[in-house]
């Protein structure tokens, strides 16, 4: 008896749209909300419940996971990764989504190719280093890169 495996395919489910949205397909976006003249790259998650403001542009690999608010006028670079589980209980908090923390991204914030955002708030007007790892709140507009990310300008 041969078994087979249960097939799931991307695509585009429960979304709000603003006007002039731009996606290049495939993408996996489901339940969130997506403003005026965003741009959505291939090869992308946006998961639900997601708020992405206006005239963003989320370049491709990016995965952005429930919790998370992205202000307008953001650039999220490719393999860029949100993380709502912190692991506090040692492992994945598998079913124990109250253990998960919101994300909040301001206005006019450049997040760089392959950073990692953990459960934090940053302010508008910050950019974030390619690689970087945020593990903090960023209360101050500037340049922040390394891991962790600290401010360099």
């Amino acid at each position: 008896m041969e078994n087979k495996p249960t097939i799931y395919k991307s695509g585009i489910v429960n979304t709000q749209f603003g006007e002039n949205v731009k996606i290049v397909e495939p993408v996996n976006i489901y339940g969130c909300k997506i403003g005026d003249n965003t741009f959505i790259g291939p090869f992308v998650e946006i998961q639900k419940d997601v708020i992405i403001g206006k005239n963003c542009k989320i370049q491709s690999h990016a995965f952005i996971c429930e919790m998370v608010t992205i202000g307008n006028d953001c650039f999220i670079s490719h393999g860029a990764m949100f993380i709502n589980d912190t692991f506090s209980e040692g492992g994945p908090a598998q079913g124990k989504k109250e253990l998960w923390k919101k994300t909040k991204i301001g206005n006019n914030v450049s997040i760089g190719t392959n950073s990692t955002i953990l459960p934090v708030e940053i302010c508008d007007n910050v950019v974030i280093g390619a690689g970087s790892v945020v593990t903090r709140n960023i209360i101050e507009s500037g340049i922040f890169a390394g891991n962790p990310a600290r401010k360099i300008n």
